[in-house]
């Protein structure tokens, strides 16, 4: 998989006890990485990280990104030959809570981290994760593509709309072709609507739905009518890693196009309301909910979804599970969580086999071993 890029590599995960971190680090050890990361610890309890024994399995560091001097000695010690940069606050309503510590982290800290790799000079292949609601937000129908301005009406939505600028002053003023020092290749990737298994943040909607039917409670939905790019955790992380394998044997010193922006986002096909996806969760799960939509509830987008072209055309990349699979594999793991009858890591590692296995049988070129 991956053409072996990762193999016995030194990797950073920003994040990594995070939810998409934490299965970010579980692949990358599969692949056979030698996996660093640096996050704060865990937010919630139960903690995917946790539940995986990730602390045990990686080099684990706590540490703040919006402290420049952490990230620049953890970069320094671990001469990183790839940096997966995931850290971040991460949630709409919370950002209206927090909002200076948003920016400080999802702007001040991202350019912290590109900071870092660059004072250190050494070649590296960096990918940095923002969000598809990166994006200046109009309601409109058609997806939205790369080259789409940035944006955001809350405060997390533009901090997110900031750390691409960030990205992006860095990749042409530092990191460009031509310029002076190692090679430092940069990317950023935007991803929809991710859920999966082990996902326990407060008010997302699958961890919402979860725990609601844990408990044997009504599902509270506060948007049913929002649209968004429903994907499992393993769509995007399989672009990122796949980005990150191409940029890093691009040829020294030469221009890429690999060197920039790229969507992830599912199938058109999966893109649903809120509603639906809550009725598909309770297809497998039996339950109910109900509406509790506030008209004096902060403001989130009503429709939101990706382009993803230009993944397909220079990564050959597309999603592997439909919606309704996607629904399914995420469900079982919470299924089997609450039973307590399977090993979590062991759960883990089978859904991203039996995702990679789906992707093969498609002939996607990651997901083929090479020769």
């Amino acid at each position: 998989m991956f053409n072996q890029a990762y193999k016995d590599k030194r990797v950073l995960v920003t994040g990594h006890t995070g939810f998409k971190g934490a299965w970010l680090a579980e692949w990358l050890l599969a692949l056979g990485a030698k996996v660093t990361g640096l996050s704060l610890p865990p937010a919630t309890e139960p903690a995917l990280f946790n539940q995986l024994g990730l602390a045990g399995r990686v080099d684990h560091r706590i540490g703040d990104i919006r402290d420049l001097a952490t990230v620049r000695a953890v970069v320094e010690d671990v001469r990183p030959d790839f940096v997966f940069h995931l850290a971040a606050q991460a949630l709409v309503r919370l950002s209206y809570e927090q909002p200076v510590e948003t920016y400080a982290t999802n702007v001040l800290g991202t350019a912290h981290v590109l900071e870092a790799v660059r004072l250190a000079k050494r070649p590296s292949t960096v990918i940095a994760i923002t969000t598809d609601k990166c994006y200046e937000n109009r309601e409109w129908v058609h997806s939205y593509r790369e080259e789409d301005p940035m944006g955001g009406y809350d405060p997390y939505s533009s901090s997110k709309g900031a750390a691409e600028l960030v990205i992006n002053a860095y990749r042409r003023s530092f990191f460009s072709a031509g310029a002076t020092g190692p090679a430092i290749r940069l990317a950023s990737a935007r991803a929809g609507n991710v859920i999966g298994g082990g996902d326990w943040a407060t008010d997302r909607i699958v961890p919402d739905c979860i725990r609601a039917l844990q408990q044997g409670q009504a599902i509270p939905v506060r948007n049913k009518v929002a649209t968004r790019p429903w994907q499992h955790v393993l769509e995007p992380l399989s672009g990122y890693l796949w980005l990150g394998a191409q940029l890093g044997v691009a040829a020294p010193g030469t221009a890429t196009p690999l060197a920039s922006a790229f969507n992830f986002g599912p199938a058109l096909t999966a893109n649903r309301t809120v509603a639906a996806l809550v009725q598909e969760v309770l297809k497998h799960w039996p339950g109910r909910w109900e509406d509790r939509s506030d008209p004096l509830a902060v403001h989130e987008a009503k429709l939101l979804n990706l382009a993803t072209d230009k993944a397909h055309h220079f990564l050959h990349w597309q999603p592997v599970w439909p919606f309704e699979q996607t629904i399914a594999e995420t469900v079982a793991w919470y299924q089997a969580q609450q039973a307590g009858d399977q090993d979590l890591h062991t759960l883990t590692s089978r859904q991203i086999a039996e995702y990679t296995a789906a992707a093969r049988h498609r002939g996607l070129p990651w997901a083929v071993p090479s020769a």
